[in-house]
């Protein structure tokens, strides 16, 4: 996907939401060890340029960051100041940063952060109540501009109504448990935090069922992930709130305006009923599907 920046992978799990990582599923098909943390070829993937010496990620675009790691593990220490660098280099992108990991943010963020960067989005990953608990009252103390909630995979019911009024949360992501032994989620967990979303005007985004969904008594076995993300889109349960504003800059600090942002485009088949829509940036021209 052209949404997703990994500058290092492998992991050490820390919570019961890791006891069926995907990465580690994934890496295990491929003969590879998750526990193995190294750095990437693609450090450099958001500032990589074209034969046109263009940018190859637009002005506007979006990129979820460390999606096969953590982007605060300890074993990166010695690589984030890189990463941070190109982070501070492209102030034209909006950078989506998810941790388990909020305890380490405050120790390892640049010199030169103040109260924040305006293009850098902050998400805890909470998959239960007891997570919740533990890593939202960081995620408020933090200083960043943009602060959201990833519950996924959702393990168990939470209640995000202690939270929600602060008006501090701008978004929260839901789905469901993938791959080997994946835990049911809850038709009923999902809508109470739609529901809550809803009243406090936060956007909610329901990506996927996970591959075992159970509603009004039933369970449902769902392994292919085109499925649950379009169940997800059909259950009506993701809601727009109040628009999320980033202020990107070009190279030069001065504001870019509207026509000069990515404009996402999507697929008319395969985007169209996407639980992921909202939250995405549209279709990468890859070729790879078919209609």
């Amino acid at each position: 996907m052209h949404d997703i920046w990994n500058p290092w992978h492998g992991c050490v799990k820390c919570s019961e939401g890791c006891q069926n990582c995907y990465m580690y599923f994934l890496d295990r098909m491929r003969g590879q060890n998750g526990h193995t943390i190294y750095r990437t070829k693609n450090m450099r993937y958001p500032i990589s340029k074209d034969r046109q010496g263009n940018y190859k990620i637009k002005s506007g675009e979006q990129l979820r960051v460390c999606m096969t790691s953590d982007f605060f593990l300890e074993e990166a220490d010695t690589w984030r100041p890189q990463a941070w660098d190109i982070i501070r280099a492209r102030r034209d992108v909006k950078f989506f940063l998810l941790t388990k990991r909020p305890q380490r943010a405050a120790a390892h963020l640049p010199s030169d952060w103040g109260n924040g960067w305006d293009h850098v989005f902050f998400n805890v990953t909470c998959e239960n109540q007891k997570r919740a608990d533990e890593r939202i009252p960081l995620l408020f103390d933090l200083p960043f501009k943009h602060k959201g909630i990833m519950t996924a995979p959702l393990i168990g019911s939470i209640d995000l109504s202690s939270y929600l009024p602060a008006g501090i949360i701008e978004q929260v992501l839901c789905g469901g448990e993938n791959y080997d032994g994946s835990r049911p989620c809850h038709y009923e967990w999902v809508k109470q935090l739609s529901d809550q979303c809803r009243q406090y005007d936060v956007t909610f985004s329901f990506i996927e069922t996970g591959s075992v969904f159970v509603k009004d008594g039933k369970t449902y076995h769902i392994p292919n992930k085109q499925v649950q993300a379009k169940q997800a889109y059909r259950s009506g349960l993701s809601y727009t709130g109040k628009p999320i504003q980033f202020h990107l800059v070009d190279d030069w600090g001065f504001d870019l305006r509207p026509e000069q942002l990515y404009v996402p485009h999507y697929h008319p088949i395969t985007c169209r009923e996407c639980g992921s829509r909202m939250t995405c940036n549209g279709c990468a021209d890859c070729g790879r599907c078919q209609d």
